[in-house]
């Protein structure tokens, strides 16, 4: 089991957490969110915190450790900045630009720990010697690792439940000068029973499921529910060579060997990594942010 962080960021950065709230810099602007796994205190006092911070998302609740469906509070600025601005994400080769904004549930349109991902998707893809590689993109959000893909050579499908974050996904490869990515409006679990009744197949398949969601439809999702099924549809789907698997999940209280043991029940063979994502925090207090769990085959 690994414990791995990103190391490819310069306008990225954690620069504490504690209280149940994280204090983090987005390219030239820092932000305060919630944190429902940062139980400890702070390095440095709230009030430090809110000198430097240019806006600070707050949610009314009682239980600080599980956010509910309904979320009611929003954004205070202290300082001067935009709803939207671009970051920038750099590896080898790889030259990404990314929208990122307030939104209204507290996200800001990507999730960092995920760069350890995106340099995987980028490496394993660039490693291949093929002319028409084919990725899905399940529960896809902005499309970060879509994009990944796609700079690196693949077809690439992007499926996610919500409207807004396919046209998000959609301004991510237009501002990194990419096209033809297919966007797929569905719920994800309905889509992949489909593709496996076709018979089709993926070199790739990424999916970083909620711990609870709708389908565009109303389709319930819960993860406890639906990952056996979706990993046992997503090894129908999978390509036995030039091939890999990445699954990530923030769920509070799952440990990385939930995501091994489903996925060793489906695939067989397999010599997969995996552990948790990590952001790394002042002071040695760094922040878990989910499981991971990853292979692929040549």
């Amino acid at each position: 089991m690994k414990l791995l962080s990103p190391t490819s960021w310069t306008e990225y950065e954690l620069l504490d957490s504690g209280g149940f709230e994280k204090l983090e810099r987005f390219g030239k602007y820092i932000l305060i969110r919630p944190e429902p796994q940062a139980i400890w205190e702070r390095t440095v006092s709230h009030d430090e915190w809110l000198k430097q911070a240019h806006a600070h998302f707050t949610r009314e609740q009682k239980d600080n450790f599980r956010f509910g469906e309904e979320i009611k509070g929003g954004w205070k600025k202290y300082k001067a900045m935009p709803d939207s601005w671009d970051i920038n994400y750099h590896y080898e080769k790889l030259r990404l630009k990314l929208r990122l904004a307030l939104t209204n549930f507290g996200h800001v349109g990507m999730f960092p720990e995920q760069g350890q991902n995106w340099n995987f998707i980028y490496d394993t893809i660039t490693s291949w010697n093929l002319s028409d590689a084919r990725i899905l993109n399940l529960f896809a959000y902005t499309g970060a690792a879509s994009v990944v893909a796609k700079a690196a050579g693949a077809d690439v499908t992007h499926v996610d439940a919500s409207r807004p974050g396919l046209n998000w996904a959609n301004q991510n490869m237009q501002a990194n000068q990419l096209n033809d990515i297919r966007w797929v409006h569905e719920d994800a679990l309905k889509f992949v029973k489909r593709e496996a009744k076709r018979g089709k197949k993926y070199n790739g398949i990424i999916m970083d499921p909620p711990p609870y969601g709708r389908g565009p439809e109303g389709e319930k999702w819960t993860l406890e529910e639906k990952l056996s099924e979706l990993l046992s549809l997503s090894s129908q789907l999978l390509e036995d060579k030039n091939s890999f698997l990445i699954l990530s999940m923030y769920a509070v209280g799952f440990s990385p060997l939930v995501g091994l043991n489903v996925a060793k029940t489906y695939f067989k063979n397999i010599q997969p990594e995996f552990g948790e994502f990590f952001l790394p925090g002042k002071e040695g207090k760094d922040l878990p942010m989910g499981t991971f769990l990853r292979f692929a085959s040549k």
